[in-house]
């Protein structure tokens, strides 16, 4: 039985923003005139630059002649800046003295309110623009049933913060597809809170459930799953816990009672909606908050 088809979601992480393209230089984040923390993500990539293959990019700040360069095509790094209105001037660079700039606007600020009533602290180590960052992969999840295939793009509309990541999902039989990023490197971190917005479309009516996880990296090296879901089966939100051990993992979804959450029942097809969670490593278990949904 084909119980599933065709499946089409936008996400863009509530902190995701992006820059204009000009001069060959493509940046995904951030957005020009936008709201930053203190810490933020720059995704930008430069092939060409005045008709020559690119060597270099770098980045600088306001007028200040200390620029970084990255000998590559490519940026994708966690920048901090402080608080209050800046310019952050992206560049590339190539053969016979081949430059291009891109200037962007960013009003940094100590603390950025998320897509839920949770807020982000000024000390928090923020990784923003998920969504904007290079290596992400599709892979059938052979834990579900059926079979999928899952393919990826950036998309300027619908967008919240300049693009978005588009997922398109085929599959049968209820099959599941699995998105994934690999990012940051702190393996200290306990507390999380994962904040995104989905765009969905009218394919929506086949979608089963909507899951939002963190694997984190302990130092022992041992890997922590923080997953929450919207259940469309249960109609709750539900979170992971391990029934078992460290050494003898036993992964199992509990409901959280008095939680509503069904994606093929959001309240008006075309709309962002807000999801987020806050989940610790050490408490073996996530808050899960309710859904919200807003025109864009």
């Amino acid at each position: 039985m084909n119980f599933f088809r065709n499946l089409t979601v936008t996400c863009s992480a509530v902190l995701s923003l992006s820059l204009p393209a000009l001069a060959g230089i493509t940046v995904n984040s951030p957005a020009n005139d936008s709201d930053v923390p203190t810490t933020f993500t720059l995704s930008a990539v430069a092939s060409v630059c005045s008709s020559v293959s690119v060597d270099a990019m770098g980045y600088s700040f306001d007028h200040s002649s200390d620029t970084t360069v990255i000998k590559a095509q490519s940026i994708n790094k966690s920048l901090s800046a402080s608080t209050g209105t800046h310019t952050l001037h992206v560049k590339a660079w190539g053969p016979n003295g081949a430059a291009c700039v891109k200037d962007v606007t960013i009003n940094v600020k100590s603390s950025l309110s998320t897509s839920s009533a949770l807020s982000v602290p000024s000390y928090a180590d923020i990784v923003s623009s998920i969504e904007s960052l290079g290596g992400w992969r599709a892979t059938h999840d052979s834990g579900g049933d059926g079979s999928s295939t899952g393919s990826m793009s950036i998309v300027s509309s619908p967008s919240k913060y300049g693009s978005s990541r588009k997922f398109y999902t085929t599959f049968k039989n209820n099959g599941t597809e699995r998105y994934s990023v690999s990012f940051s490197d702190n393996t200290d971190t306990k507390n999380f809170l994962y904040d995104t917005w989905v765009y969905l479309t009218s394919s929506s009516s086949n979608i089963g459930n909507l899951e939002f996880d963190v694997n984190q990296t302990m130092p022992n090296g041992q890997t922590m799953l923080m997953g929450v879901q919207c259940d469309g089966w249960t109609g709750h939100w539900a979170y992971t816990v391990n029934t078992g051990s460290a050494s003898d993992v036993k992964p199992h979804w509990v409901s959280k009672s008095g939680t509503t959450c069904n994606p093929r029942q959001i309240p008006r097809i075309g709309i962002w909606c807000a999801y987020a969670y806050s989940s610790n490593s050490n408490s073996n278990s996530s808050l899960c908050s309710s859904i919200s949904c807003g025109l864009l």
